[in-house]
């Protein structure tokens, strides 16, 4: 049987234009569509919910819900939304790159702690604000984090600000907040000394780091952490990405009732402020 993307890519010419609106969209966001329902999807996608349900229809679902456990099913069993095996084989660098990736998302799966997983996502759940702090090659990574995590709440700052010193943003913050420490190698001097000085405040810290930065383990609430092996001089950040997906996810739905009319007001906002592309 044809997966979801096959049949749109096969029906496309024959959909109407509100229609391909909706599989334009699908394209773009095929990852995260398992996490929109169909008034979402109408929404985001700048069709009606009537728009949606026929095109589905039109594809062989008899119900929205049923191309989402479609879905959910391929996602669980691991199956490839394409087939590109002969890429991957033998010694090229796509090989072998390949290879470390998976050998590293397979190593911080295997290796995640669920009690310090647990922790931590209850402390996102509770804290009044999060501070998450990145330098260098972190920087990116909290970027990245504050931007999934601000879907579903407020109050997430990212630090240092661009040419600005700590300090000042620190000095208010209480055991009622979390600072997210952002640590990847190579870490700035400060990390170790601002840690320690959070820790001595009672600041609940999550630590973001690779496996090997042992000696900083001691100084957070909490620690996760991502292997950054690389066929190269380079290091790779996908299974950092990776876990701050399940982090994300993992907050979203212990927060849903309260992050879904967020998620609403972004969306809404994003239609009135015509700040996204509508394709």
């Amino acid at each position: 049987m044809e997966q979801l993307d096959e049949r749109l890519k096969g029906q496309y010419a024959a959909l109407s234009p509100q229609e391909q609106r909706v599989a334009d969209f699908i394209f773009d966001h095929f990852d995260d569509l398992i996490s929109y329902n169909s008034a979402e999807l109408a929404q985001l996608s700048g069709v009606s919910k009537a728009t949606v349900s026929r095109l589905f229809k039109r594809l062989g679902y008899e119900k929205y819900k049923d191309m989402r456990d479609e879905l959910r099913t391929l996602r669980q069993s691991g199956m490839p939304l394409t087939d590109n095996r002969d890429a991957v084989q033998g010694n090229t660098l796509l090989a072998r790159h390949y290879k470390q990736e998976m050998a590293n998302l397979t190593q911080w799966v295997n290796a995640l702690d669920a009690q310090q997983f647990s922790g931590a996502l209850d402390a996102i759940v509770k804290a009044q604000r999060i501070i998450i702090i990145g330098m260098r090659n972190s920087w990116p990574v909290a970027l990245h984090l504050r931007q999934q995590l601000l879907q579903a709440r407020g109050q997430v700052l990212v630090l240092p600000q661009p040419g600005q010193s700590l300090s000042e943003e620190l000095v208010d913050l209480t055991p009622d907040d979390l600072v997210v420490m952002v640590a990847f190698r190579r870490r700035p001097r400060i990390i170790r000394p601002l840690m320690q000085q959070l820790q001595d405040a009672n600041i609940p810290q999550l630590l973001l780091c690779e496996p090997q930065a042992h000696n900083l383990f001691p100084l957070a609430s909490w620690h996760l952490c991502a292997p950054l092996d690389s066929v190269s001089a380079y290091d790779s950040y996908a299974s950092v990405n990776s876990l701050i997906n399940l982090l994300a996810n993992a907050f979203l739905h212990e927060i849903l009732d309260k992050g879904r009319p967020r998620i609403h007001d972004i969306a809404t906002l994003y239609q009135k402020l015509d700040e996204l592309e509508q394709r």
